[in-house]
C-alpha cells in the first residue's frame, strides 16, 4: 500500500499522524526518511501523542534510542541512528530486541541501518515543496 499526504500547517500534522496510524495500523516499525529538518521528530512528537505517550517526546541524537511510556504502561521506542558510524553500534544496542518486540519503533535516519531493518516495516518519507513550505509525507509498506 503506498499513501500520499499533504501538509500545509503544524495544526494538520495530527489528523497525519492519525491517518498513518489508522492506515498502517498493523505495522509497529516505522523508517522515517528526509533532509535534517524536515520535520521527523515534530511528526513522531505527534504519533506519540495519539498513542497516549506520557513522557516528553525529544530526538535521541545523542543516547540513539528513547523510550517512552504510554498511559497504559506500554514501550514505545525511538530511534535516531545519524549518529552511528558503522552497523556495529546499531548491533551493540541490540535492535532486534527492540524491532521484533511488538511495540512501536520510530527510526530516524534509518538508511544508516537499512540491512537491519525488519521485512515488514512503514517507510516513511518527508520532503519540503519549496513553493509553499508544506510536507509531502509518501508512506509505503
Amino acid at each position: 500500500m503506498e499513501k500520499l499526504f499533504v501538509c500545509k500547517s503544524l495544526d494538520e500534522l495530527s489528523q497525519v499522524a492519525n491517518l498513518i496510524l489508522e492506515n498502517f495500523s498493523q505495522y509497529r516499525v516505522f523508517a522515517f526518511y528526509g533532509k535534517m529538518g524536515v520535520g521527523k521528530t515534530t511528526l513522531i512528537k505527534h504519533i506519540c501523542k495519539i498513542l497516549d505517550v506520557e513522557d516528553n517526546v525529544v530526538s535521541p541524537s545523542f543516547s540513539i534510542i528513547n523510550e517512552y511510556k504510554t498511559l497504559s504502561k506500554e514501550s514505545v521506542f525511538h530511534f535516531d541512528f545519524y549518529r552511528i558510524k558503522n552497523l556495529v553500534e546499531a548491533l551493540d544496542i541490540g535492535y532486534e530486541d527492540y524491532f521484533y518486540s511488538d511495540s512501536f519503533c520510530f527510526i530516524e535516519w534509518p538508511e544508516k541501518i537499512e540491512e537491519l531493518l525488519p521485512e515488514n516495516f512503514v517507510y516513511v518519507h518527508i520532503d519540503i515543496n519549496e513553493n509553499d513550505n508544506s510536507r509531502i509525507i509518501k508512506l509505503k509498506d
